[in-house]
């Protein structure tokens, strides 16, 4: 059974992600715009460097173009917001990734883009998942008859408009002016190009690690978080870098390095970003997270006389309350983020030219200026952890948490539960406690943020007992 998660359809190579189910994708996308009157546009097809990324893209093209679709082809490998950029760029109505993001390299998926370049709602989802299980037979052209026929377009320049839209919007003049030095680490994804080309532009020094294609990722899940970022740490010290950018698989998530090796949390990074757009760019507005990021954007914001809003997680509920309150920024603890005016989407390469600009700006490091920011604001620390689970832990967990509404007793003042996205305890003290089910691994998440490490992972263990964990 095919089922879509926060971040599109995700599965093991060779048990569900096989050829047959993702044409079966491919086939309930095209039902989907031919029963909606939306197939008066070709389709865009990206994919990351993943193993069978390429050859899945173009099962996908022979599905499309078997059902009478004309497809832009990109010939190359894509990070995802260069696809939903292109989608709202060129008014498509629909662009397909074939990526798994962050998740282990057994791992491959597919994201659907609809309308204005955006992550495809549950709306549907739900609906190609019931087309899906609705086929009879899926008809194909195959890729080279298809691309005889001119059913199928390469797609000259993809990254032109993309690249100059963001550049647009950064100063890089300032950059230039600074002159940072940076070690660069995509992670063997496919969002080294447009990162390189923006901080080449603005006269960067950019050494490179870990570039290219490796289906295993050197080992390493390619998510940009503190246990995945040793080597960029020590790499960063050791070569005096003033800087260190990662991003994940496909290119839509950020992970940054401090001069002085320290990972710099998408929590602060968030933070940050906020202050200095607002404050040192004038970007008035409010700031959207996720109901599993930090509460100290909620103290930025109501000390500069804005609102920051929480939403479910699945960065297509940040990009909508984005465009309903005309907010500055939103993002998630998970690296994902982006800003007013651009894509619908996370995107990392967006992100890091505005983090570069603002320590070339306010020629503080990362560091500095977070230490102006808690010392402002207060300490707020987070602690995340993740358990795997089989059905039956899954059944009694939902039963004890969802049915029965059962909490341990955490010894502080609750201000209220919510059930919206997961079980989340917020404290008196503004402190919270959260625990969801993942919506693209089976994993429990556990969540909590407190003024120290140790209250946070305490409450952590409180519900991690309270749940036979």
């Amino acid at each position: 059974m095919i089922k879509f998660g926060t971040g599109g359809w995700r599965a093991r190579i060779g048990e569900e992600f096989t050829s047959g189910n993702v044409r079966a994708v491919a086939a309930g996308v095209t039902r989907l715009l031919r029963e909606d009157h939306l197939d008066d546009q070709p389709v865009i097809i990206g994919y990351d460097h993943r193993f069978l990324s390429d050859t899945a893209a173009r099962w996908i093209a022979e599905v499309l173009c078997g059902a009478g679709f004309k497809v832009l082809f990109l010939n190359r490998s894509a990070p995802t917001p260069l696809i939903m950029h292109t989608v709202r760029d060129m008014n498509l109505h629909c662009g397909l990734e074939v990526t798994a993001s962050h998740n282990p390299a057994n791992y491959n998926g597919i994201k659907v883009i609809v309308d204005g370049g955006r992550d495809a709602p549950v709306s549907v989802t739900e609906r190609i998942e019931r087309y899906i299980g609705e086929l009879t037979g899926i008809p194909i052209m195959p890729f080279e008859e298809a691309l005889q026929a001119g059913k199928i377009e390469f797609l000259r320049n993809p990254f032109n408009k993309f690249l100059d839209d963001i550049l647009a919007q950064i100063d890089v003049a300032a950059i230039r002016e600074r002159g940072p030095r940076i070690l660069f680490d995509p992670m063997y994804g496919s969002g080294t190009y447009a990162l390189m080309t923006i901080l080449y532009t603005a006269r960067c020094t950019v050494d490179t690690m870990h570039i290219g294609r490796d289906a295993f990722f050197g080992g390493y899940v390619p998510e940009p978080n503190e246990e995945s970022l040793h080597d960029l740490a020590s790499g960063v010290v050791r070569g005096g870098y003033d800087l260190g950018i990662a991003l994940d698989g496909d290119g839509d998530r950020l992970g940054v390095i401090d001069s002085n090796g320290r990972y710099i949390s998408a929590n602060e990074i968030l933070v940050m970003l906020y202050y200095y757009l607002h404050e040192y760019k004038g970007w008035k507005g409010p700031v959207v997270r996720n109901n599993s990021t930090t509460h100290m954007l909620d103290r930025v914001a109501e000390s500069l006389g804005e609102i920051c809003y929480e939403v479910p997680v699945g960065f297509k509920w940040i990009s909508a309350k984005i465009d309903e309150t005309d907010a500055v920024l939103g993002g998630e603890n998970s690296g994902g983020m982006t800003v007013r005016g651009h894509i619908h989407g996370k995107d990392s390469a967006y992100a890091a030219a505005l983090f570069v600009e603002m320590i070339s700006t306010m020629n503080k490091s990362p560091t500095e200026i977070m230490h102006d920011l808690t010392m402002k604001y207060g300490r707020f620390c987070m602690v995340e952890r993740n358990y795997a689970y089989e059905q039956s832990d899954r059944d009694r967990i939902r039963r004890i948490v969802f049915e029965d509404k059962s909490l341990p007793d955490f010894g502080e003042s609750v201000n209220h539960v919510s059930y919206e996205d997961g079980c989340k305890v917020y404290f008196e003290d503004g402190s919270f406690v959260l625990c969801r089910f993942s919506g693209t691994e089976t994993l429990l998440r556990l969540c909590a943020e407190a003024s120290t490490k140790d209250t946070a992972i305490a409450y952590i263990d409180m519900l991690r007992r309270h749940l036979g964990l």
